[in-house]
C-alpha cells in the first residue's frame, strides 16, 4: 500500500493507494481476497467494511435461530472444505469465515468501521478515488485504486422493510424487527406473533417456540416450505469411513448442486409436478387434517419466490406439537393486546415480530461519478451480472436466487482475476463494458423479471436498480447450471469490453 500526502492548502489528509480495493468483508469480499492473494501475490489490496466485524449478514442478524437457508457445502467456498452439518447456525458460519481469514493471513487486509460514501473515476489518472468515513472516529479518509470490486452484498443493513399498520401506537407489547433484534429481549413464556412467512419467519418461529408460551405465524399469503435433513446421510457415511474432508466436501457439493439443478429445472418445466411433490412431502410432517392448501400452497409457482428450507422440518414439528400455529389472513388493526385480522380473529400477543423482509441496496448506497459526471445506474446496463456499462475498472458480486450465493461469488472471483491477468497481458490499464454498434436501440428491460422471480424485496426496489438488455452480454440473473461452464470460458476480447 502506498501513502501520499494531499497537497491541498491547509490539509494533511493521506491518500492510500492499492491495486485493488474490495468493498465488503462478508462471504463475497473474503472470497475475493482469497483469490487475489492466491493469484496475484504481488498486488496490493484492502477490504473496507462499515461493520464492526466480518460476515455481513451473518454479523448483523442476531435473531433467535439465525441460520443458513442453503446447504453449507455449496454456500461454503470451493477452496475451503465445510466440516459441519449441511444447515449451519450463524456462529458456525462466522467461525468458518474466521478460519479462511486466519488460514490465508487476510486479517491485516481488512479495515472494519470504514464506510465508503463515494467513488470517483478519473480517466486522466486511470484510477478510482474512494471517499471513506471511519465509523468509530468520524475521520475522513481517501483511498485510490486501479480496480474497484464491490462485494457489499445486497441488503440495506441500516434500514429494514417495516410496514406500518393501523393501531401500532396503541399496542402495549413490544414490536421487534429481526434486523434490529434487541440483545436483551426476553420472550420466555410470552405470546408471540410473527408477521411474515419467508425464510426469516421460518427460522424464527421454531426457534422462539422452544421458550415462548406460543408462537403464531401470521401470513398474508402462503410460502412453499421444504423440509430437508440438517445433516446429509451421505456426509455421515463418508466421515465414518475417514474420507478426507476435501473429498467429502466436493462429493456433497456435487450432490447438492445436482439436486438443486433438478428442482430448478422442474420449477420451470414441470411446476405443477414440483408443487405436488412439495405439498405431499409436507403432509406426513403436519397434524392430521391440517389445511395445507390454505396455509402452505401459494398461488405462485415453486421458486418464483424463495423456497424456504426447514432443517429436519422444525417448523412442522413446532406446529405438530402445539407450540406454534399458522394464521393466513391480513391485518385489520393492532389492538392494545395484539392483532385483529381482517376476518375478525383476535391474536393475543406480548411481542410482535415483523419478519416483513428487507430492501435491496444498490452498491451499498455509494455515490459513483465518472469523470465528474454522476452515474445514474437506472440508465446503465449490466454486463453479465458482473460489471456495468460505461463504468471503468469496476466489478461487483451478485449471487443466485435459486442456488447458494457463494457458487456465483466463486465464479465472479475467478472471472475478475482472469480479467486482471488479461489486462496485464495486454498492457491495458482500463477496461470498460461498452454497448456495441449492434446494441444501438436495444430494448432495456427491468433489473428483474417478475415472471421469473418476484419476491417482495425484488419488486419493492427494482426501480432503483440498473437495467438489463435483451441479448448477451447484457443479461443477468441466470442459473448456476447456465453459468458454471460459460463464465470460465468467456472470451475476454469480446468487443463489448473496451481496453485502453
Amino acid at each position: 500500500m502506498t501513502l501520499t500526502a494531499d497537497a491541498a492548502p491547509g490539509t494533511a489528509e493521506e491518500t492510500q493507494h492499492v491495486d485493488v480495493l474490495v468493498v465488503g468483508a462478508g462471504i463475497s469480499g473474503i472470497g475475493a481476497a482469497y483469490h487475489l492473494k492466491e493469484q496475484f501475490p504481488g498486488k496490493s489490496f484492502v477490504i473496507l467494511d462499515a461493520l464492526d466485524a466480518r460476515g455481513g449478514t451473518w454479523w448483523t442478524h442476531r435473531y433467535p435461530g439465525v441460520r443458513s437457508d442453503s446447504d453449507l457445502f455449496t454456500f461454503g467456498y470451493g477452496f475451503k472444505p465445510w466440516r459441519g452439518a449441511s444447515i449451519a447456525a450463524s456462529e458456525e458460519i462466522l467461525a468458518y469465515l474466521d478460519e479462511v481469514i486466519e488460514d490465508n493471513d487476510l486479517g491485516d487486509r481488512i479495515r472494519y468501521r470504514h464506510r465508503v460514501s463515494a467513488a470517483s473515476w478519473s480517466s486522466e489518472e486511470k484510477r478510482w478515488t474512494v471517499h471513506v468515513t471511519r465509523e468509530d472516529t468520524g475521520e475522513s479518509l481517501r483511498f485510490t485504486t486501479d480496480f474497484l470490486w464491490m462485494c457489499q452484498g445486497y441488503y440495506d443493513h441500516g434500514r429494514p422493510h417495516q410496514p406500518q399498520w393501523e393501531g401500532m401506537d396503541r399496542f402495549r407489547g413490544q414490536v421487534v424487527h429481526p434486523q434490529q433484534w434487541p440483545v436483551d429481549l426476553d420472550y420466555a413464556g410470552k405470546r408471540v406473533v410473527v408477521i411474515g412467512s419467508g425464510a426469516t419467519a421460518a427460522t424464527l418461529v421454531p426457534a422462539m417456540a422452544q421458550e415462548a408460551a406460543h408462537v403464531t405465524m401470521l401470513q398474508r399469503s402462503p410460502t412453499f416450505f421444504f423440509a430437508r435433513p440438517r445433516t446429509h446421510e451421505l456426509a455421515n457415511t463418508l466421515r465414518a469411513l475417514d474420507v478426507p474432508d476435501e473429498w467429502t466436501h466436493e462429493i456433497l457439493r456435487r450432490a447438492y448442486i445436482a439436486e438443486g439443478d433438478e428442482i430448478t429445472w422442474m420449477s420451470k418445466e414441470a411446476p405443477e409436478e414440483l408443487r405436488a411433490f412439495i405439498i405431499e412431502s409436507m403432509r406426513p410432517l403436519l397434524p392430521e387434517g391440517f389445511d395445507i392448501d390454505k396455509h402452505f400452497n401459494p398461488t405462485y409457482r415453486p421458486w418464483q419466490q424463495r423456497l424456504a428450507l426447514l432443517p429436519d422440518g422444525d417448523l412442522f414439528t413446532a406446529i405438530r406439537e402445539g407450540q406454534a400455529s399458522v394464521v393466513t389472513d391480513t391485518i385489520d388493526t393492532f389492538t392494545e393486546t395484539g392483532i385483529r385480522t381482517s376476518s375478525g380473529e383476535e391474536l393475543k400477543a406480548d411481542i410482535v415480530v415483523t419478519a416483513t423482509g428487507f430492501d435491496l441496496s444498490l452498491f451499498g448506497g455509494v455515490a459513483f461519478t465518472v469523470d465528474g459526471e454522476p452515474v445514474d445506474f437506472t440508465q446503465r446496463v449490466t454486463w453479465r451480472g458482473m460489471m456495468i456499462s460505461g463504468v471503468p475498472n469496476m466489478a461487483y458480486v451478485f449471487g443466485y436466487f435459486r442456488a447458494s450465493w457463494t457458487l456465483r461469488a466463486d465464479l465472479v472471483s475467478e472471472f475478475v482475476c482472469r480479467l486482471l491477468a488479461h489486462m496485464e497481458k495486454r498492457g491495458a490499464t482500463t477496461v470498460v463494458p461498452t454497448l456495441r454498434p449492434e446494441d444501438a436501440g436495444m430494448e432495456l428491460r427491468p433489473w428483474g423479471d417478475p415472471e421469473n422471480f418476484n419476491s417482495g424485496y425484488v419488486m419493492r426496489t427494482m426501480h432503483l436498480m440498473f437495467k438489463q438488455g435483451d441479448r448477451e452480454p447484457w443479461v443477468h440473473l441466470l442459473e448456476y447450471a447456465e453459468e458454471r461452464d460459460s463464465l470460465p470460458a468467456l472470451d475476454l476480447d469480446d468487443s463489448s469490453l473496451v481496453y485502453s
